[in-house]
């Protein structure tokens, strides 16, 4: 019988690991990077154009959130099925989620070109805040299909271990995003000065540059699934239950934490436009201090999966427990890292004092909570979402944010205006929360369930 250690030692774990969170983390900075110099970008005009940007970049994050959601919901079928061979409902997979991330995406397009306005007036009160906003959008409203594909496709390339694209179609759109933000901000080569558009017409040229890379790659050239534009026609009756079964309830849950993240931008909104202005900046310094843990918590996901679609429940509990193991290490050496160079970031900004203040405020709470925000992330969306235990994921990320931190975040932020430090915590603490009931969850081993394509679905309570 093999011994039981609490590391893995197997090489192969670990070279698999580092093939699929490399790439993530890679993206990731790289997606961060962009953000980044675009804030930097816009905010030598001001930090009206920033909030606006800002709070534009909001509802555009929330369709995100609905593409990760779709996505992923879709990858945990697909990485059990790639883990058993199944390539056929891999692609039956992937026509059911193309259909309906397009379908949001049409709906999105809508939203941002003809009623921009009254959508921004649910963040904020600014008009001049809402008038930079609007303009963002209506310039953005290309990229929501763009958009659908690359988010939706690369999850789906990371569950079958293809990985090596999405890589290079980041790479490209950070320099093609860089290059023209640089021209259509600031107006080059004859272009004029668009200060705000600009920055949503660079970034819509990225996500171009990325749907001509991913979609090429997956339509025209990848060999494994061999799925082509007609397949997204393709009958799909006797797997949409399975589908609805395990993928709906990722959905519900990212966008569920992508309103109630709206929510938290509504608070930051009313609590003024400094607080704002401030946390547009801290957001970027936290998500580039995550990228490891982020692609940890990616690398689970299809691991988790390969492992309970082959039916290895006992791996999975192994690995599992190595990969929280090396997120514990990984985030406590991320708030570190945050707390040396967050000020840098920070005073390279050009704020009034009230805006670097809240700012301040807002790096020393995140250095304190990272840690909960990767163990959770990694938890929920890796190991928890990977071994189909996706119902269960649904419920407590809908219950903790918005029967706890929704509002407290109000009640602290907007009626009692406590300090920005104690505002954030209250705003983050489902984080906590979800920790210690995630490792409850996974300790008890009922997270792990086998997807059938028929009916009926076996569920493992053990190891």
């Amino acid at each position: 019988m093999e011994k039981k250690t609490l590391l893995v030692k197997e090489p192969g774990f670990y070279r698999l690991m580092l093939m699929l969170a490399l790439p993530v983390i890679i993206q990731n900075m790289i997606t961060v990077g962009v953000n980044i110099m675009d804030t930097v970008m816009l905010g030598s005009f001001g930090e009206i154009q920033l909030s606006g940007s800002s709070l534009a970049n909001d509802f555009i994050n929330l369709f995100q959130i609905a593409c990760m959601g779709v996505g992923g919901g879709a990858s945990v079928l697909s990485a059990q099925f790639y883990g058993k061979g199944d390539y056929n409902n891999v692609k039956k997979t992937v026509a059911i989620m193309l259909r309906v991330i397009l379908s949001v995406a049409v709906v999105c397009m809508v939203i941002s070109l003809f009623f921009p306005e009254e959508l921004l007036r649910i963040y904020t009160a600014d008009t001049a805040v809402i008038e930079k906003g609007a303009i963002y959008l209506r310039y953005s409203t290309a990229s929501f299909v763009m958009m659908a594909i690359t988010m939706t496709l690369t999850l789906i390339l990371r569950s079958i271990h293809d990985v090596k694209i999405p890589l290079y179609a980041s790479i490209g759109s950070f320099f093609v995003n860089i290059f023209f933000n640089w021209v259509f901000i600031f107006g080059h080569f004859g272009v004029p000065q668009m200060q705000i558009a600009g920055a949503a017409i660079g970034t819509v040229l990225a996500r171009l540059f990325e749907l001509i890379v991913i979609g090429g790659h997956f339509f025209f050239q990848e060999k494994q699934l061999r799925f082509r534009i007609r397949d997204l026609w393709m009958p799909v009756g006797d797997l949409l239950g399975t589908y609805c079964r395990y993928c709906i309830p990722v959905l519900c849950s990212d966008m569920l934490l992508g309103i109630g993240n709206s929510m938290v931008s509504v608070i930051i909104g009313h609590i003024g436009t400094s607080f704002v202005a401030a946390n547009s900046i801290v957001a970027m310094i936290q998500r580039l201090c995550t990228v490891m843990t982020q692609g940890i918590g990616q690398a689970a996901a299809v691991i988790t999966g390969n492992n309970v679609g082959s039916g290895k429940l006992d791996k999975a509990y192994r690995e599992s427990t190595t990969m929280i193991i090396l997120t514990v290490l990984f985030s406590l050496g991320t708030s570190l890292i945050l707390m040396i160079i967050g000020p840098f970031v920070v005073n390279a900004y050009n704020l009034s004092a009230e805006t670097h203040d809240i700012a301040m405020q807002l790096l020393d709470a995140i250095s304190f909570i990272i840690v909960f925000q990767a163990l959770q992330s990694v938890l929920t969306k890796g190991i928890l979402r990977g071994g189909g235990d996706t119902r269960f994921c649904m419920m407590i990320d809908a219950t903790f944010l918005w029967l706890i931190s929704i509002p407290l975040g109000w009640l602290t932020g907007v009626v009692l205006k406590l300090p920005a430090f104690v505002v954030y915590v209250c705003m983050k603490l489902d984080w906590i929360i979800k920790v210690f009931v995630c490792l409850f969850r996974f300790k008890s081993k009922k997270c792990f369930r086998i997807v059938s394509d028929s009916t009926e679905e076996r569920n493992a309570d053990s190891c």
